[in-house]
C-alpha cells in the first residue's frame, strides 16, 4: 500500500538550489497537535516555493491554517500567507525552502515507530486480540486489499478470522481493508499517518527467547558513524556524526555535525565540530591506548582530527600522504595505526597501506602493503572495490585481511610495509559490505554481503576464519547460512561471545530501505548455529550502525542519508522516509529471565587500577559472592559502515580468586590484547553480564 503521503514524499524529483535554501527551520519552531493526534511543525518567516494545490482566503492565522490542513486527508505541507491571509496547500513535487518574513510554513509529521504514539483500543474476535493504534499505516506489501469495508471495526473483523492475518489497515477515506503480508519475509515499517489506523494482533513478548528492542531514539543527526566514549568508571556517551548536513552529504564540507547521546540518562544534544576543518563523513576510525580516536580521511579526504575523551575537544591531526573515503583503519600492536583502501574519495584509484607513527605524529606511505591483492571485482570499479575491508591487527605489528574479497591476506608494516597471500575464504563471491568480527583471540566470524557494492543481490552464507601466525594460510570454515540474505548489515561481538547481526538488504540497494531485514540473528559459536530474534521497527541499511554499549545491551541506528551535489544546500526534496535520525537499543536475551522479568546482574563494586599494561594483573572485586564467574574484555568500538575494526573479545582465562576477590592475568601478547580502552564485563554462571568497567590497556 502507497499512502498519499508516501506517494508525494517519493515523488522527488531534480534538486534544485538558491543561495538561500535551507534544510531545517532556522529559528524555534513550534507544535499544532490536530484533532486525530497528528503533529504539525509551524517554521515562521520561511516559505516553500512550488506548486499549490488549494488555496484558501481569508484564514485566520497560521494556526488556523494548520488547522485546516489537518481536516484534509491530502495535506500534508501548508504555507500561510500572513499578508493576504491566504492558506496555501502545497502539493507533492519539488519545494524549495526558504527563509521569508512574508510567510510561515506547516509540515506534517510522517515518522517511524516502535510503539503506538496514542491510546489504543482492543478488539477481540474468536478468540484472537487485537490492538487498534489509529492515525498510522504499515508501509509495505498487503497480501488482500478488501474494498467497500465500512468502519474500522469491519476491517479488524475480517483479519480475525483470515489466517495467517496479523496486521491489517484500514483506510476510512477509501474504505480499504488491506491484509498486510508475513512480517517474517516483507518489510513492514509502521509509521504516523492520519489516513490510515492500524490492527495489530496482541502477542505476547517472550524477550527471553527474543530479546527486546527498545522505543525509537529521536537524534538530531542520522548517525552514519558512531564510537563509544571510554569514561571511567563505566562508559555512558555514545557520539553519532554524520556529514557536514545532519541529514545530508556531498563535496567537502570542512564540518561535521554531531550528536551526544547518553545512553543511561536518554539526554541527547547536538554539536557541529568545524574547528579541525575535517568533514568526516564516511572515514576509518581507530582508537589508540590513551584513549584518542584517530578519525581520518573521508569527504574532506586527507584530513585527520583526534577526539581526547578528557576534554571531549577535536584537535587537527597530520594530513595523509593520500587522501581516503571508505578506507579502514588498524590499531597495531605497536600503538600505530595502519590505513589501506578508500578510492571512494580523492584519486579514483586502488590506495596502498599507511602508517600513522604515534610517536613522531607523521603517517609514512607503505608501498609494500599493495591493495591490489584484497580488490573485489565490482560493476562500477575501482572507487567501490578497494572499500571497506575486513582488517584484524594481530601479532608483530601485523593485519590480517579476512574480505571482503574472496582472497585473503597479511599486511605487514614495517618499513615499506609486505603484503602475502593467506588463502581463499569463498570460493564463489566477494561480499562487500557482509559483515565481520572476532569473538575470542584469532577467531573471526564473517557473513552476508554481496558481489557489487550496490545494485547486487546478498548471501547469507558464514564463515569461521581461525588465523594464528602471520604470513601463514587462514583456516576456513563454512558453518550454517544466516536465516536471511544481508548486505549493509552490522555485527557486534556480545559479552558472551556470541555475535549479533543487525540490518542489511536482501538486495544491496544504496539509499533505499527495500527488501530490508528487520529481524535481528544471533551466532552462538559453541554450537555454530543461528536464532532469529525480535525485529527491529525500521531498516537499517546503507549507512547504519551498530555497536555494542557498557550495559551489555546494543545500540542499533542509522541508514539513509541525502546526497546533494551543492555544500550546504536544502535537502528538502530529499525522500525523508528512508532518512533515518534515529535508532533502537537492544537488549539481549541473556539479560532476561524465562518469565521476561530483568535477570540479576553480578556487580563489579571495584577494580584494582584503570589502566593495566598488557600481560600485567587486574584485581576485581565483586559486589556479592558468586561461583562460576567469567571475565572478559571486549574492546570499546568505533564504527562507520558496518566497519567495526576496533571491536574484539578476549576472555580471560587466567584468573585466581573465589567469593568477591579475583585477580585476572592478562594476555601477554599485544596482538592480541591490542593496546586501548576495553569494557571488562564479568558473567554470572548462567551468562548474565555485569555492567562494563573501563579498563585502559597500555604497552
Amino acid at each position: 500500500m502507497a499512502s498519499l503521503k508516501l506517494l508525494g514524499l517519493l515523488a522527488a524529483a531534480t534538486l534544485f538550489h538558491t543561495t538561500h535554501a535551507i534544510n531545517a527551520c532556522p529559528v524555534a519552531d513550534t507544535l499544532f497537535t490536530g484533532t486525530g493526534g497528528i503533529r504539525y511543525r509551524i517554521c515562521p518567516d520561511t516559505d516553500l516555493i512550488g506548486e499549490s494545490t488549494l488555496v484558501t482566503a481569508n484564514v485566520a492565522s497560521v494556526t488556523a491554517c494548520a488547522q485546516l490542513c489537518d481536516q484534509a486527508m491530502n495535506c500534508f505541507k501548508a504555507v500561510y500567507d500572513t499578508q493576504t491571509r491566504d492558506c496555501h496547500f502545497k502539493g507533492f513535487g519539488n519545494m524549495n525552502w526558504q527563509p521569508n518574513a512574508r510567510f510561515d510554513v506547516v509540515q506534517a509529521e510522517q515518522v517511524n515507530i516502535a510503539r503506538c504514539p496514542y491510546a489504543e483500543t482492543t478488539y477481540t474476535n474468536g478468540g484472537r486480540n487485537f490492538k487498534i493504534c489509529r492515525d498510522t499505516d504499515i508501509r509495505g506489501d498487503n497480501v488482500q486489499n478488501i474494498g467497500n469495508v465500512a468502519t474500522l471495526n469491519d476491517c479488524a473483523q475480517r483479519c480475525s478470522t483470515i489466517a495467517g492475518c496479523t496486521q491489517a489497515v484500514y483506510d476510512s477515506t477509501a474504505q480499504v481493508c488491506y491484509i498486510k503480508a508475513d512480517a517474517r519475509t516483507n518489510t513492514l515499517i509502521w509509521s504516523t499517518d492520519k489516513r490510515f489506523d492500524v490492527i495489530r494482533q496482541d502477542i505476547a513478548a517472550n524477550p527471553a527467547a527474543n530479546g527486546a528492542w527498545s522505543d525509537m531514539i529521536r537524534l538530531p543527526v542520522i548517525p552514519v558513524a558512531a564510537y563509544v566514549v571510554p569514561e571511567y568508571p563505566s562508559a555512558q556517551r555514545l557520539l553519532v556524526f554524520s556529514s557536514w548536513g545532519s541529514d545530508s552529504f556531498g563535496g567537502e564540507g570542512g564540518r561535521t555535525q554531531f550528536a551526544d547521546y547518553n545512553f543511561n540518562s536518554g539526554a541527547v544534544s547536538s554539536r557541529t565540530v568545524s574547528n579541525t576543518q575535517h568533514d568526516m563523513f564516511c572515514p576509518a576510525m581507530s582508537s589508540l591506548q590513551d584513549g584518542r580516536l584517530l578519525i581520518q580521511g573521508g569527504s574532506d579526504a586527507a584530513k585527520t582530527s583526534f577526539y581526547d575523551p578528557r576534554t571531549n575537544a577535536f584537535t587537527s591531526g597530520p594530513n595523509m600522504k593520500m587522501a581516503r573515503g571508505y578506507q579502514v583503519s588498524v590499531t597495531l600492536s605497536n600503538n600505530n595505526i595502519f590505513t589501506i583502501g578508500g578510492a571512494y574519495s580523492g584519486p579514483r584509484q586502488g590506495k596502498d597501506g599507511e602508517l600513522y607513527n604515534t610517536a613522531s605524529n607523521t603517517w609514512t606511505a607503505l608501498p609494500g602493503a599493495r591493495v591490489a591483492p584484497l580488490l573485489t571485482t565490482d560493476a562500477e570499479g575501482i572507487w567501490r572495490e578497494d572499500n571497506h575491508a575486513w582488517l584484524f591487527a594481530w601479532k608483530n605489528g601485523s593485519v590480517f585481511q579476512a574480505g571482503p574479497s574472496k582472497a585473503m591476506n597479511w599486511y605487514g608494516t614495517a618499513g615499506t610495509g609486505s603484503q602475502t597471500a593467506a588463502g581463499t575464504r569463498d570460493p564463489t563471491d566477494d561480499a562487500m559490505c557482509g559483515v565481520f568480527a572476532m569473538y575470542e583471540p584469532g577467531k573471526i566470524l564473517s557473513a552476508g554481503g554481496s558481489p557489487d557494492y550496490t545494485n547486487s543481490d546478498a548471501n547469507a552464507r558464514a564463515h569461521i576464519t581461525t588465523i594464528n601466525t602471520p604470513n601463514t594460510n587462514a583456516v576456513v570454515e563454512r558453518v550454517p547460512d544466516m536465516a536471511y540474505p544481508r548486505g549493509f548489515a552490522n555485527a557486534v561481538v556480545l559479552p558472551d561471545g556470541q555475535v549479533l547481526v543487525t540490518g542489511g538488504q536482501r538486495r544491496s540497494m544504496v539509499f533505499t530501505d527495500t527488501a530490508g531485514i528487520l529481524y535481528a540473528e544471533l551466532f552462538n559459536p559453541a554450537t555454530k548455529t543461528w536464532k532469529t530474534l525480535a525485529p527491529e521497527a525500521v531498516p537499517r541499511n546503507y549507512h547504519a550502525v551498530s555497536i555494542l554499549l557498557a550495559d551489555g545491551r546494543v545500540f542499533s541506528g542509522g541508514g539513509g542519508l541525502c546526497y546533494i551535489a551543492q555544500v550546504g544546500a536544502s535537502s528538502v526534496n530529499c525522500n525523508k522516509l528512508v532518512d533515518h535520525a534515529d535508532g533502537q537499543i537492544f537488549s539481549p536475551p541473556y539479560l532476561f529471565n524465562t518469565d521476561g522479568s530483568a535477570a540479576a546482574r553480578p556487580t563489579i563494586s571495584s577494580i584494582g587500577a584503570t589502566s593495566v599494561k598488557v600481560g600485567g594483573r587486574l584485581t576485581i572485586t565483586m559486589g556479592a559472592s558468586a561461583t562460576n564467574l567469567k571475565f572478559v574484555l571486549v574492546r570499546i568500538g568505533s564504527v562507520t559502515h558496518s566497519v567495526n575494526s576496533d571491536q574484539r573479545r578476549i576472555p580471560l582465562t587466567s584468573v585466581t580468586g573465589s567469593g568477591t576477590s579475583y585477580t585476572a592475568t592478562l594476555p601477554n601478547d599485544s596482538g592480541v590484547l591490542i593496546p586501548g580502552a576495553y569494557y571488562l564485563f564479568v558473567l554470572s554462571a548462567s551468562g548474565v553480564p555485569s555492567m562494563a568497567r573501563t579498563v585502559q590497556v597500555t604497552l
